[in-house]
């Protein structure tokens, strides 16, 4: 069944010219001027933030750290603001994220009105593990897209949510939308935190920007890593911790030359460390495993790009994945068949953990592997 509701967005209504000033800086425009245009809305609103202290320099993390509180001015929503035009100094509207700013410095911000825009909202059933006012925690299906994007327009969380939620979000960054804090691959299984309100978006935000969200993961991975591996501490970047714990370091960033993959760079891309250890072997000799993952940062495809880096790459993965062959002495020919099968990355997120954004209560949840993965687990103990 799908029906069909409301979500806001920013649509223009009242067009102020204004006039690049080359002179001062590329990306500086004179409030006033022409041909370029910064678009408000009806009912936007002007907000004064001071700079306080000469601790943060970068205008869009200076915004965010000196907002009034009743504001919940995220920095995601805050560099979108800049780009938009709709941050100025002393009448000069600066549109760079990074631009430096001083001490006693007060900035504009327009805020623009919440403004509606038809949209999609899908009955699509969906696994509630927690949900309040603030948030919801779901523990989403393979198979399921997080965000709409080209080629997944619809059936993906967010029109699901809409639906779920109906009139109980308020608005996110200007939006009347879900607050998509994280992201999980279409093909990965498990649990997902959604933000319902701009305070939970914004405080949910700022626990995944510190690394102090608990994020583990359970995968089935080729051949098993462990500390007496010669070839694994060759690898720059990755080292063993205490209880044979797999630690990788290394910077993640798109491949030169098939876009759609992630590569780890020796320079550039962002920074990554994957955490894994062994918690079942399968075969005999072990050429499978159960492991556990966990994340220090959150960037695309890390676990999946991470351990195919280091030799381990996850069963079932169609981008990453290992084609190698397994001794039949090993594991059945009839495991493998299983095995060569399995439909997609054999990758769950199965833990979830943070301090909820308005009550400061510690909030930890679980999920356990979905069917199709249980049911290989299953095969490859009893069979492997």
């Amino acid at each position: 069944m799908i029906t069909r509701r409301v979500i806001t967005i920013i649509i223009p209504a009242i067009i102020v010219t204004v006039r690049v000033v080359t002179k001062i800086r590329r990306n500086l425009i004179l409030v006033g001027s022409n041909p370029d245009v910064l678009f408000m809305n009806q009912g936007s609103r002007v907000v004064e933030i001071e700079i306080m202290g000469n601790r943060i320099t970068r205008l869009d993390k200076a915004l965010t750290a000196y907002a009034p509180v009743s504001l919940n001015l995220s920095r995601s929503y805050a560099t979108r603001l800049i780009h938009k035009g709709a941050v100025s100094l002393e009448g000069v509207i600066v549109k760079e994220a990074d631009f430096k700013v001083l001490d006693r410095q007060v900035w504009k911000i327009i805020i623009p009105e919440i403004t509606t825009l038809e949209t999609v909202a899908q009955n699509i059933p969906l696994n509630v593990v927690f949900e309040d006012e603030y948030l919801i925690i779901v523990n989403k299906p393979a198979g399921m897209v997080v965000h709409p994007a080209p080629g997944s327009l619809d059936k993906t969380l967010v029109n699901a949510l809409l639906y779920h939620c109906s009139d109980t979000l308020s608005g996110i960054g200007g939006e009347r939308r879900p607050g998509i804090v994280h992201r999980i691959d279409k093909d990965t299984s498990g649990l997902l935190a959604v933000a319902k309100s701009d305070i939970a978006h914004h405080g949910l935000a700022k626990q995944f920007e510190k690394h102090s969200v608990i994020r583990k993961y359970l995968a089935l991975c080729h051949g098993v890593p462990d500390a007496a591996d010669p070839r694994l501490l060759g690898i720059p970047g990755v080292g063993f911790e205490v209880g044979n714990t797999l630690k990788i370091v290394g910077n993640l960033a798109r491949h030169r030359h098939e876009r759609q993959r992630q590569a780890v760079v020796k320079n550039g891309g962002r920074h990554a460390v994957t955490r894994a250890r062994v918690l079942q072997k399968f075969g005999t000799p072990a050429v499978l495993s159960l492991i556990e993952c966990w994340l220090e940062t959150g960037r695309t495809h890390q676990i999946r790009v991470h351990m195919t880096h280091v030799g381990h790459s996850l069963i079932g993965d169609p981008v990453y994945g290992s084609k190698r062959k397994m001794s039949g002495k090993a594991v059945s020919e009839t495991t493998q068949a299983s095995i060569k099968s399995f439909p997609r990355q054999a990758l769950h997120a199965s833990e979830l953990g943070f301090i909820h954004p308005v009550s400061n209560e510690h909030m930890h949840f679980t999920a356990p592997v979905p069917e199709d993965f249980s049911k290989l687990i299953d095969e490859l103990s009893d069979k492997a």
